[in-house]
């Protein structure tokens, strides 16, 4: 059976040692793919695309009105203001949104603002879970997490998953029972 993969044959690189008393040359790259691509655009596969699009024409307006600003945007401290449009469909609520509010005021090359946005988002799922069950509605967070998909498509995955998280539980309560064993 014939295989369909081709190696190149290995090149001898002892030739290209050149001593400091030696003259340099200038290896040769022609068989190094995309070795100076960016001398020719011929050589570019984008090139082509990288064009600036075209201006509209006859519009009534040099910059385009901002948004009407109804409520609280958040925006980065490196930002003179909020960007001209922006999202109103989940504005911030509850702890979640004092704490990305906290985040805000930090810059975002500090960690904090970072870790505190990931908080945000942890407490905003309780949160919403908390919502649901306050409208009466129970949540199937199963369904909501995909596990039937990921059965389907992922099994393995699923069941590390579900490994790791039963090894995290069954560490945590041995050691909260440890503990309170401790105290008694």
């Amino acid at each position: 059976m014939e295989s369909s993969h081709h190696t190149e044959p290995r090149r001898d690189h002892s030739a290209d040692i050149v001593s400091p008393a030696a003259p340099r040359s200038v290896p040769d790259t022609a068989d190094i793919p995309g070795w100076g691509a960016d001398l020719d655009h011929a050589n570019r596969p984008g090139y082509p695309m990288e064009r600036t699009p075209p201006r509209l024409d006859n519009v009534h307006w040099s910059a385009p009105e901002d948004q009407p600003l109804k409520m609280e945007v958040f925006h980065s401290v490196e930002r003179p203001g909020v960007t001209p449009v922006f999202g109103t469909s989940a504005p911030p609520t509850g702890l979640s949104g004092r704490l990305r509010g906290a985040a805000y005021k930090l810059s975002e090359n500090d960690i904090r603002h970072w870790l505190l946005l990931l908080l945000a988002d942890r407490i905003n799922v309780v949160e919403g879970v908390a919502g649901d069950l306050r409208q009466g509605h129970v949540p199937n967070i199963f369904a909501e997490m995909g596990i039937k998909s990921e059965w389907q498509h992922n099994r393995a995955g699923l069941v590390r998953k579900v490994a790791i998280a039963s090894a995290v539980a069954g560490a945590s309560y041995w050691l909260i029972k440890r503990r309170r064993a401790g105290r008694d």
